[in-house]
């Protein structure tokens, strides 16, 4: 067994929101804490969330989900503090998001622990605004980075070594997607029946923009006056919507755009496979986990050479990539994308969420192993 205290090890992890809360960094890290309790040497994981609502749902076994950290930033540091003071120690602090930094390197220090910082993408681009993160993003024992562009980015303005750094893409949970026909009860709510689909996920937030809806409804009217039957599909929700809505109807393509509103988790494979085309022409993505989803609902999938997007196809490996700033690649790309047979791309396993596991372990005893040899 990894060394550690007598009964296995004990980690405590800082985060923002993961069970009942939903989002991309909520999904990623359900999986780092299922990841974690899964590890045989791990006797236990203390998780203290900024955020969550309820019902919570199944939690892991060996998981303490502290919920007295809600509300204030005072809680918070008291709830930090109450274990910390606890009896057994903590063999490593798992800091979930840069901006909760400041307290996980308290917490080491008094826990006498390593420290690892997970990183996602913008929040990491550039120099943090708030001084004290700023100052402290260069004090993790360990980094693991979503994705490689966010890693350059990240060590654009913190120096680590590659020794000290770990690429932690996100995990599909294969067995809930997977293949099938399109639903007729989503297809006759959305007005699909019929038409070809092109479909892009995700939060319609101004801060957000970078996602790639407006350059999928730029080139929508070419599309359209070559294929008139085809719809775009806008799935989420988003204090953006609005904008989006009005751009549809200034580029006289209203009857084209279908706005789904909130997705439940539980209709969501089959929203994916209402789409023809997945097509997520970002700017600004760290990995981009929807593409994820999408190829394995068997949708051939569009992603972005400038982002993230490029290494969740695994470099044009598992579906096509285009410059989001060159409209006609988006086009042929949409094209090429109608004209391929579904099917869930060879090596999508990569992502798996066994894989994540395996990555995960490995990175978290490399940490505490090294520690413990001081």
């Amino acid at each position: 067994m990894t060394p550690g205290k007598p009964g296995g090890l004990r980690v405590l992890v800082l985060l923002t929101d993961a069970y009942g809360k939903h989002g991309g960094i909520a999904l990623y890290n359900r999986d780092v804490l299922s990841a974690l309790c899964a590890d045989p040497d791990i006797a236990e994981v203390v998780a203290i969330p900024r955020l969550a609502d309820l019902p919570l749902g199944p939690l892991p076994e060996k998981l303490t989900f502290d919920l007295a950290a809600l509300g204030s930033s005072m809680r918070y540091l008291r709830a930090v503090a109450k274990h910390l003071s606890a009896r057994g120690g903590f063999d490593l602090v798992y800091c979930a998001h840069l901006n909760l930094i400041p307290i996980a390197r308290l917490a080491a220090a008094v826990a006498n622990a390593p420290m690892v910082l997970a990183i996602y993408g913008i929040d990491a681009w550039e120099p943090h605004p708030r001084r004290l993160v700023r100052k402290m993003a260069g004090s993790a024992h360990h980094v693991l980075s979503i994705s490689q562009v966010t890693l350059d980015r990240f060590r654009g303005w913190q120096a680590y070594p590659d020794s000290s750094c770990t690429l932690m893409p996100n995990a599909i949970h294969l067995g809930q997607f997977g293949m099938g026909p399109k639903n007729p009860a989503l297809l006759a709510r959305y007005g699909l029946a019929g038409r070809r689909v092109v479909m892009t996920f995700g939060r319609l937030a101004g801060s957000e923009r970078y996602k790639g809806f407006d350059a999928v409804l730029d080139v929508l009217p070419e599309l359209v006056r070559e294929m008139p039957d085809i719809a775009y599909v806008i799935a989420g929700d988003g204090s953006d919507r609005e904008r989006l809505e009005q751009k549809a109807r200034d580029l006289g393509m209203a009857g084209h755009v279908v706005f789904t509103g909130m997705v439940d988790e539980a209709d969501k494979a089959d929203l994916f496979r209402l789409a023809d085309v997945y097509a997520m022409p970002s700017q600004g993505e760290g990995f981009g986990f929807v593409l994820l989803e999408a190829m394995a609902c068997g949708v051939p999938t569009i992603a972005s050479t400038a982002d993230g997007g490029r290494e969740a196809v695994r470099d044009g490996m598992l579906g096509l990539l285009v410059d989001p700033e060159n409209p006609a690649q988006i086009i042929d790309a949409v094209r090429a994308g109608l004209d391929s047979p579904r099917a869930i791309p060879a090596g999508l396993d990569y992502f798996s969420f066994p894989e994540f596991s395996r990555r995960l372990r490995d990175a978290v005893h490399q940490v505490i192993d090294r520690a413990s040899r001081g």
